[in-house]
């Protein structure tokens, strides 16, 4: 049986990663998902990709009038959303007297500011007793070179997951916080990991990680399927660490 028939799912930065094997595994468990993303050639791939009705909504987390464009759009196009993954994100990792201010501002712009201002915006259009599940990071709660910046970013936005899990009681909207380690996506290559370069930091991460090996974006995916469907009805304000065993390594 389908564990998300009838839903409708708003999944940020679904275009790629997390957020696409998310997206996909929703519509498969009979969500209407809705996806966006900045570059369009990508978002139309990821839907098509996706299948199942998927619609795709370009835009910029950063951008607030995004979120108003989102929110109208559910609701002219669903009448309300079920679900919502806060999942886009940026990352781009240095020592902290190399962070320029125009560095901090565009972390906390899109992980933070992004976060916050996309759960405000779609609250009103989101139906009582549905879900929120924002994509935190294990770097938010374990210390990990050259991730200050980041990790500041992503901690700000597990506590804001924790208010709102006490502010929408009356509506039982449950709010939850998902954080995964180092995950197989295409993100190793924006951090400037060459292909040939790949395998030894793929194996000298692995060796940080008790299980072994990289987490997969579909492991993140069943995770994310967890806590916003019935399956995880009686979890909420949770911070999920899918991470291999890395945070007590």
């Amino acid at each position: 049986m389908q564990k998300l028939t009838n839903k409708v799912a708003v999944v940020t930065g679904g275009n790629s990663g997390i957020g696409k094997a998310t997206a996909a595994l929703f519509a498969r468990e009979g969500a209407q998902v809705v996806i966006t993303g900045r570059r369009k050639a990508v978002l139309d791939s990821a839907v098509e990709e996706i299948g199942h009705g998927a619609l795709g909504i370009q835009g910029d987390v950063a951008d607030l009038e995004h979120h108003a464009e989102v929110a109208a759009k559910v609701h002219q196009l669903f009448g309300a959303a079920d679900i919502y993954i806060a999942n886009a994100g940026i990352i781009n990792l240095t020592t902290s007297d190399k962070v320029s201010p125009e560095e901090y501002d565009k972390h906390f712009a899109v992980n933070t500011r992004g976060v916050f201002f996309g759960v405000q915006h779609i609250l009103p259009v989101m139906r009582d007793g549905g879900n929120i599940v924002i994509t935190s990071s294990l770097a938010a709660t374990r210390v990990l070179p050259n991730h200050t910046v980041y990790a500041g970013a992503k901690a700000a936005v597990a506590a804001f997951a924790r208010n709102w899990a006490l502010e929408l009681r009356d509506r039982k909207i449950r709010v939850n916080i998902l954080s995964p380690g180092p995950t197989d996506t295409a993100i190793l290559a924006k951090l400037g990991v060459s292909d040939a370069d790949r395998p030894s930091f793929e194996a000298d991460l692995a060796r940080t990680i008790p299980a072994g090996r990289l987490g997969l974006p579909e492991e993140l995916a069943n995770a994310a399927l967890f806590l916003a469907s019935d399956t995880g009805s009686f979890v909420n304000g949770i911070e999920l660490n899918v991470d291999g065993g890395m945070l007590i390594a």
